[in-house]
């Protein structure tokens, strides 16, 4: 009986590497060995930034909303701090997205959070 070679199988595998790594620099996107590590670190890295891309939102969050609140005359920990005592559960991201989209709520909530604090 004839030995069984890996033909097929390694041809589909080497398929697959090269259409993922299509986009990528001189040998790349054409040669096997270079392709498969260029999509080994794509993958890495891919998987490092879907955490630092929920990072860098809350990061954006809190600017947006430390802005904001200080254009009402408030700091973001003061704020915060402020909607906490208050018992207004508002997460960052729609508070960020109120700031830019409707600031007059935003100075409404800023109002609550002043009026918890000097309750205290």
């Amino acid at each position: 009986m004839p030995r069984a070679s890996n033909g097929v199988t390694k041809r589909q595998r080497h398929k697959k590497v090269l259409k993922i790594t299509k986009g990528q620099r001189g040998t790349k996107h054409a040669l096997f060995r270079r392709a498969n590590e260029a999509m080994l670190a794509s993958l890495k890295y891919a998987t490092r930034d879907r955490r630092n891309r929920k990072r860098d939102l809350r990061r954006l969050w809190i600017m947006r909303i430390n802005a904001a609140a200080r254009q009402n005359g408030m700091s973001y920990s003061r704020f915060m701090e402020g909607l906490r005592l208050s018992g207004v559960e508002v997460n960052r991201k729609m508070l960020a997205d109120m700031a830019v989209q409707d600031p007059s709520a935003f100075t409404a909530l800023v109002q609550v959070a002043r009026q918890a604090r000097a309750e205290v």
